[in-house]
């Protein structure tokens, strides 16, 4: 059994990577409603009850963390959820794998982040994700964590490369960009993710450490948008959003809580994923592959 805690875009294509495996696969959220194949198990559950949890992912050989928090809530809630998470998945026996995010590191002057990247987070938000990470790496439970960068992909809306950028794409209308677009930028594929996550699930070498998932070689945004203009046959023109002001779906509550990590648009944001694939020989979909695919999503 594979339990996958959260059903975001993040644990719905896991979801589909393990079913593709052939794991039994059982799924976990709040509101015990969410689209899946057949073949999975939907289970209503807070993550932060830990009698609940402890009867969601009974058992379970692998616990995948893919909860989603809103910035806002993250610095009361994150560690509320890791709480639980260490005592029951402890008691339970199962390995767990979590997702970590890149604002642990803070700012790097453009310098590609590796996993001996220092923990130096400037952002409330980012010191909150430093100390879990911390905290998992020093702890007795076979945990694993699997960081990724910007996510796009099916799915995605809530991103920098989703639902500002697609749809308007595909109606001819400028897309949104933050920052300088000039600027080399990592973009993780949603199912590379989740490959990554699954890996990590099964490998016995990939515990008591912290692993950046497949990602593609950092292109700018610019060309990330002509890569889509070329798959689409038609350019495709940005408004760029120099500061973190309030656009379209970002609105003034989220843009409040993401100014902190806006420097991800102000110098080059790169994540080296060189230990992943050499230690499991997985590498990252192409990217001009995996927009296409994106586009494909969207338009259907």
């Amino acid at each position: 059994m594979h339990v996958v805690l959260g059903t975001g875009p993040a644990g719905l294509a896991l979801v589909d990577e393990l079913l593709a495996r052939g794991r039994q696969v059982r799924v976990v959220n709040r509101s015990g409603k969410a689209v899946l194949p057949a073949a999975a198990e939907l289970v209503r559950a807070d993550v932060t009850d830990r009698t609940a949890l402890a009867a969601a992912v009974e058992g379970a050989a692998v616990v995948y963390n893919c909860t989603h928090v809103p910035y806002a809530q993250q610095p009361e809630v994150l560690p509320r959820i890791q709480d639980a998470l260490i005592e029951v998945i402890g008691r339970s026996g199962a390995r767990l794998v979590t997702i970590e995010t890149l604002n642990l590191y803070g700012p790097t002057g453009g310098v590609p982040m590796t996993e001996r990247t220092a923990f130096a987070a400037t952002s409330r938000k980012g010191r909150v994700r430093a100390r879990i990470a911390e905290r998992y790496l020093a702890s007795d439970l076979p945990v694993a964590l699997g960081m990724a960068a910007d996510f796009f992909g099916p799915r995605t809306m809530i991103a920098s490369l989703g639902a500002t950028v697609f749809p308007p794409a595909l109606r001819g209308e400028p897309v949104v960009a933050f920052g300088d677009i000039d600027l080399p930028h990592s973009y993780t594929y949603i199912p590379d993710l989740a490959r990554g996550l699954a890996t990590l699930g099964e490998r016995e070498e990939a515990l008591g450490k912290l692993w950046h998932l497949p990602v593609a070689p950092a292109l700018t945004t610019r060309q990330v948008h002509e890569l889509i203009g070329e798959i689409l046959a038609r350019p495709v023109h940005a408004h760029v959003v120099a500061e973190p002001i309030p656009w379209g779906p970002f609105d003034e509550e989220f843009m409040a809580e993401y100014a902190e990590l806006f420097y991800w648009h102000t110098e080059p944001f790169v994540m080296d994923d060189s230990l992943y694939t050499s230690t499991f020989g997985q590498h990252a979909t192409p990217i001009r592959e995996a927009l296409a695919e994106t586009v494909r999503w969207f338009t259907a």
